[in-house]
């Protein structure tokens, strides 16, 4: 699982992990390292920003064609794309100018900073929120396309599947969307847009207003596929290999980068 709902809104594990070693680096920062308050203040919250821009612009320097192609994700900071070791970096050399008059505390706070990102990756692998796919493969499931054609999933075999999860009623839902019209253009992938309880009408009138032609648009009127796939909320998209086996999940908005990252890992072609 890598979010969990919280009424309408959906939460980031890996970013609780992360509120979660950032607070018990500030607890204990300002019970070791005996700086000012004013000054522990002042180094924390540089800290904090300094992992966060030296995280996000590593993850965009090791994905540059995708941001290339739509600069303006750089500041999309809700979506997922930040590297960790190069947050660290930003934070240790933020750390080391801050500090650099306070040897011994310039130490601490190092130490103590590497810990943090150390808890923060060793929560990422035992995942103690859950980890782990819901399903190991295709689901064995029929569902109509808006012609009123039955689709069953477990036969798309052959090529590379996304499966997403949306509703009309769902912004970042919508704002995925031209993305995954463009998946559905790489050779050796079907994008499946899976609509969760909405009716034909609303969702056809929707994909038409927009200009959105997918292969196959199917209606989930009972919200099976959200139960089968323990989805806490919307939109969730899995991807399926040539084999039909589940390789990759997420909950929550889609990046070009992540989307792209994805398909090229498991052998799509660019169209």
């Amino acid at each position: 699982m890598d979010a969990i709902a919280l009424g309408p809104v959906l939460i980031s594990v890996p970013r609780l992990y992360a509120l979660g070693a950032a607070a018990l680096l500030l607890a204990l920062s300002a019970w070791l390292l005996g700086l000012p308050r004013r000054e522990h203040a002042r180094w924390f919250n540089g800290l904090v920003l300094a992992w966060l821009v030296g995280a996000r612009a590593g993850h965009v320097l090791t994905h540059l064609e995708a941001y290339a192609a739509a600069p303006l994700d750089i500041l999309k900071l809700w979506q997922p794309g930040f590297h960790g070791l190069w947050g660290l970096l930003a934070a240790l050399i933020w750390t080391g100018w801050t500090l650099r008059h306070h040897l011994l505390r310039l130490i601490g706070a190092m130490a103590l900073t590497v810990g943090a990102a150390s808890l923060w990756l060793v929560l990422m692998t035992l995942a103690p929120l859950g980890g782990g796919m819901p399903i190991d493969e295709l689901p064995d499931i029929t569902l109509e396309t808006l012609d009123g054609d039955s689709v069953n999933l477990r036969d798309l075999r052959g090529e590379t599947v996304v499966l997403n999860l949306w509703a009309t009623w769902c912004p970042p839902c919508l704002r995925e969307m031209p993305l995954l019209a463009e998946a559905d253009a790489r050779d050796g992938v079907t994008a499946v847009i899976a609509n969760q309880g909405e009716e034909l009408l609303q969702v056809a009138r929707y994909l038409d207003d927009q200009g959105l032609a997918f292969r196959y648009p199917l209606l989930d009127p009972r919200q099976e596929l959200m139960v089968l796939l323990a989805s806490p909320g919307l939109p969730t998209t899995l991807l399926f290999d040539a084999s039909g086996r589940t390789v990759e999940r997420h909950v929550g908005e889609l990046s070009r980068a992540q989307l792209g990252a994805w398909l090229d890992r498991h052998g799509a072609e660019s169209p």
